[in-house]
């Protein structure tokens, strides 16, 4: 697919990985839409790039069933959708300390699963609805991760990021016949705020861990993203892109 002049609508992407989809894609002559949580942020974009955006909770069907009505009948329906938003809420599965049982809490569980899995899967639902009702020829990116494999005091991330590798693969085979490809990048470490919060004494131990010794760039993972959209041979495959690390 050529890039220029396609609709591409970004969730999570008013700050991080997702605002450098939207100002690198912006950058190569694409229409980029942000969706995000805070409207400081957007605010902030369409100031410094002129790039322009919307309050959008993705785990709330109704809003995100709107949207993409409201967006297609304003701009057109749109031609790729990168599903960026996600959140981390770490914690042990079960830990004992002293005679204190400590467990994983549902809502630390639930609410990574309602924006990492769910909020995905609104929002490729109703990107896809769009694309096919307007027959489009579309790409969908799904942000999976190196953590999908199953990572330490990860239970719920990783299993969000599981479920979003798996749904790449149905999508893109039920959505071929409408010419409408679907991929998904799984990023290693990366220097986004996320990966920020982390202690910095676990992030060296984690770049030592890392074959190129280093953790990986916003950039990086972006030149990904080019990728799949203009390869039109790319479907239904999780691209790795992780610096060879292996968890």
């Amino acid at each position: 697919m050529e890039i220029t002049g396609k609709r591409i609508i970004i969730t999570g992407g008013a700050r991080g990985m997702g605002r450098q989809f939207a100002v690198d894609m912006q950058k190569i002559g694409a229409k980029p839409y942000v969706l995000d949580v805070l409207q400081e942020n957007i605010d902030e974009l369409e100031k410094e790039m002129g790039i322009s955006g919307k309050v959008v909770d993705v785990t709330d069907e109704s809003q995100v069933v709107s949207f993409f009505k409201e967006y297609t009948d304003k701009n057109g329906p749109p031609d790729v959708l990168i599903n960026n938003a996600g959140i981390t809420a770490d914690g042990l599965f079960v830990r004992k300390k002293g005679e204190e049982m400590k467990k994983l809490s549902m809502s630390a569980w639930q609410k990574v699963i309602d924006v990492n899995l769910t909020g995905v899967f609104l929002c490729g639902r109703e990107a896809a609805a769009q694309m096919v009702d307007h027959e489009v020829k579309g790409v969908i990116i799904n942000i999976s991760s190196i953590s999908r494999a199953g990572n330490f005091g990860q239970t719920n991330y990783s299993a969000s990021k599981a479920g979003v590798a798996a749904m790449t693969v149905s999508w893109a085979k039920e959505l071929a016949r409408n010419n409408i490809r679907v991929g998904a990048i799984a990023p290693g470490y990366i220097n986004t705020e996320m990966v920020a919060k982390i202690d910095s004494s676990v992030i060296d131990k984690i770049t030592a861990q890392i074959p190129v010794g280093r953790l990986g760039e916003m950039s990086e993972i972006s030149q990904a993203v080019r990728f799949i959209i203009e390869c039109d041979f790319f479907n239904g495959r999780v691209m790795e892109v992780d610096g060879g690390h292996r968890i």
